[in-house]
């Protein structure tokens, strides 16, 4: 018998034979218990074993559908065959889903209808964003976008989103909401970034339920541990078997103000930076955007550990909304009255020019502002005409009780308020912590007809040299500080910057600030009678004036400005 007989007769070889004619396309569609039930019958080839009969086989083990099996249901626990491993996969999978926030992603039901940017709106900052995105080279993997409330954040996180879901680079979403229990915390982040980033790789899925199996209580570990076991360790071990470049890799993170413990959006930002940006495996660009709240903004200070790393856009200074703001009311208002069955508001001189200006100047940049008109003007149950009416001329009369800044009012007291109690909270000082922001807001409006500086006010007060930056530290997002010697060469002073008209006429209207109302005669009688107060130390002793810097000139300001 020649060598090649005796290869063949001493190991028969055996295929599975399927229960009907095998079909490759078919296979495709088949589950574990599918294979488990396959019909495997012996065959021989003809020419060794063309005349057996009864013929019985043991101990066999066939090949052919090994390798498919693995990779088709490495997360499936029925079927004969499936491991130990695969069973934990799918369960751990499954807890994963449970740990998700679905009402975060960019494209949640639950977020119907989201605010984007209106066509040709906003078009430098978006096409910057992209250009960062595309760029994956640049050593900045990070950037941060912080801007005042309602400056259009989340529009241009959503616009991103479908930007980068066309381009199929979408790695996950997470859009934080202060009013929805689901996506106010970060206790979901990390779930929710694998479910997304899992979704669509199969061994990343495998990888992420295996290690959630291996550890049920890991969705109750700090973010730092869940990211490196839930995405760190699964997409470096995607690194080592096979090329990332296909992996989506643009993460978007909108309203990190929105998660309600100031440490828990300290301890993100920090994850993010130990987990994803210093490790130089893990492939992902991610875009950050928030209110200028504590925690990103001590993080993107010249002595913060994201100052080097981030690329940072303030939009609210960086890019002046004013025409994007004026595009979207001509747009939408005449859209609007398009549709309308007044014939007023079908006319083309419908809005007016002025009217369009009025609105422009009362949003301050402020897209909240420009989408809470055009709401209140699409309400079906009245003429835009009136409606738009109703705005430009609302004032709080028992004749006229609907608001139509409600939803803006809400912003601005849950905004305030909570400044308030954490100044209250961390201040031994006994300030009134509402009266001086009104008389820091009137200052600011040159309502004394003078101007002084954040530091000329405080001596002005008698109060800390820089108690401002306590005052104003939780009102990032409506305020900013603006160098400049303000009145006094001298002093190297800054005044505080009220971001929106609309926080100001919220300020002066008790109906709409409720409990928050500071009356204005309350801020001029907390101004005189500290004018007085300077007149009455420096009248006695005129030849002693001098001695310090701003004395003679406080003297003055008492005096000459008492009495308003």
């Amino acid at each position: 018998m020649s060598p090649k007989a005796k290869r063949s007769s001493s190991k028969p070889q055996y295929r599975a034979k399927l229960p009907k004619k095998p079909d490759i396309g078919q296979i495709v569609d088949r589950t574990p218990n599918d294979i488990g039930a396959i019909n495997v019958t012996a065959t021989a080839p003809p020419a060794l074993f063309s005349n057996a009969s009864k013929f019985v086989v043991q101990n066999l083990h066939v090949d052919a559908f090994q390798p498919y099996h693995q990779h088709e249901f490495s997360s499936t626990s029925k079927g004969p065959g499936a491991s130990g491993s695969h069973i934990d996969s799918e369960a751990g999978w499954k807890l994963l889903l449970d740990a998700t926030a679905s009402n975060a992603l960019y494209n949640s039901a639950n977020r119907f209808n989201p605010p984007k940017c209106d066509e040709d709106t906003r078009v430098e900052v978006i096409q910057e964003v992209m250009d960062w995105m595309h760029d994956r080279e640049s050593p900045q993997r990070l950037l941060c976008m912080t801007g005042a409330a309602g400056s259009g954040k989340s529009a241009l996180q959503q616009t991103i989103s479908e930007r980068c879901s066309g381009e199929g680079i979408l790695g996950s979403t997470f859009f934080l909401s202060s009013t929805d229990p689901t996506r106010n915390t970060a206790s979901a982040l990390v779930a929710t970034m694998a479910y997304q980033l899992g979704l669509g790789n199969v061994e990343l899925r495998r990888e992420m339920g295996t290690a959630v199996a291996k550890d049920s209580l890991i969705f109750s570990k700090s973010l730092k541990t869940q990211m490196e076991t839930l995405i760190v360790a699964p997409v470096e071990s995607l690194h080592r078997n096979s090329e990332l470049s296909a992996l989506p890799y643009a993460i978007l993170i909108d309203g990190l103000d929105e998660c309600t413990d100031e440490e828990r959006q300290a301890e993100v930002l920090s994850t993010i930076n130990e987990c994803l940006i210093k490790n130089k495996n893990m492939p992902f660009r991610i875009f950050i955007a928030s209110r200028p709240e504590w925690a990103i903004r001590s993080a993107l200070e010249e002595d913060g550990y994201l100052h080097q790393v981030a690329y940072h856009i303030p939009l609210s200074d960086k890019y002046d909304a004013f025409f994007d703001i004026e595009r979207v009311l001509w747009r939408r208002l005449q859209e609007i009255g398009r549709k309308s069955s007044d014939s007023r508001a079908r006319s083309p001189s419908w809005p007016s020019k002025q009217d369009i200006t009025i609105l422009c100047r009362a949003a301050s940049g402020q897209f909240i502002y420009a989408a809470t008109v055009i709401k209140l003007v699409s309400d079906k149950r009245s003429s835009p005409v009136d409606r738009l009416k109703m705005i430009l001329n609302w004032t709080p009369d028992t004749n006229q009780r609907t608001n139509p800044f409600a939803s803006l009012d809400r912003l601005y007291t849950n905004i305030l308020l909570r400044a308030k109690e954490e100044y209250e909270a961390s201040s031994t000082d006994g300030h009134d912590f509402l009266l001086l922001i009104k008389v820091y807001n009137l200052m600011y409006r040159g309502h004394w007809r003078y101007y002084l500086g954040a530091k000329a006010l405080a001596w002005l007060l008698k109060l800390e040299e820089n108690v401002h930056e306590k005052l104003f530290w939780d009102l990032r997002s409506l305020t900013t500080t603006r160098r400049g010697a303000w009145f006094l060469p001298s002093l190297s002073d800054s005044v505080v910057h009220f971001y929106h008209k609309s926080f100001s006429d919220f300020l002066d209207d008790e109906s709409r600030s409720k409990d928050l109302f500071v009356p204005v005669k309350r801020a001029e009688a907390h101004i005189a009678q500290f004018c007085l107060r300077h007149i009455d130390e420096n009248t006695g002793d005129l030849g002693h004036m001098g001695r310090g810097p701003h004395i003679q000139y406080f003297f003055k300001v008492g005096w000459h400005h008492w009495i308003d």
